[in-house]
């Protein structure tokens, strides 16, 4: 009960508020926090070795949120699915804590050589793409229909098919920002 408690906490500060307890109460109403209950109880399910409700658990998610949530990703706390409906996190993704995917995301990877890890704070726009054994770094912002190949440093922004950092984030804490010589482009 209290990692469902944790998730309603921390969607409150994906959604950009305070983090209150009202605010926590309010994310339980949210279809983001029903699907990560469905998520968290999946879970529970392959654990205890019960597939036949695992199954019906993911059908769920499928009909009443139009996601796909694989069996071998992690998903951090708070992860915030703005607008559900056709992401497919598949693989062995792993996602961190309050990580806002705003709609028709695809993370995973087709082959076994790698996963994709996003870390903390991500904000991964509508349509964008994360393929493939890549990294996001801690408050990066993937824009809109990018499609990432390689690895984005922390607090990065990266638009385009394929990703390229284009700046870094209003967020990022007081660290200079490299040159623009020195940017790593994403291919």
């Amino acid at each position: 009960m209290t990692i469902v408690w944790e998730d309603a906490v921390h969607l409150a500060r994906a959604a950009r508020r305070e983090g209150t307890t009202r605010d926590a109460f309010r994310m339980l109403r949210t279809d983001a926090w029903f699907l990560l209950a469905l998520f968290r109880m999946r879970r529970a399910c392959l654990k205890l070795r019960i597939p036949v409700l695992n199954r019906v658990l993911r059908l769920m998610q499928m009909v009443f949120g139009g996601i796909e949530l694989g069996n071998d990703i992690v998903l951090g706390r708070g992860v915030y699915l703005v607008h559900s409906l056709g992401t497919v996190i598949g693989g062995r993704a792993v996602v961190g804590d309050r990580v806002r995917f705003l709609g028709n995301n695809t993370v995973g990877t087709a082959r076994d050589n790698g996963h994709p890890v996003i870390e903390d704070d991500v904000e991964v726009g509508c349509g964008a793409r994360i393929l493939g054994p890549v990294r996001v770094g801690r408050g990066a912002v993937i824009g809109a229909n990018a499609v990432v190949l390689s690895d984005v440093p922390a607090y990065a922004v990266a638009v385009g098919a394929p990703a390229r950092v284009v700046g870094f984030a209003k967020h990022a804490p007081q660290a200079t920002p490299a040159p623009a010589t020195e940017r790593r482009v994403i291919a």
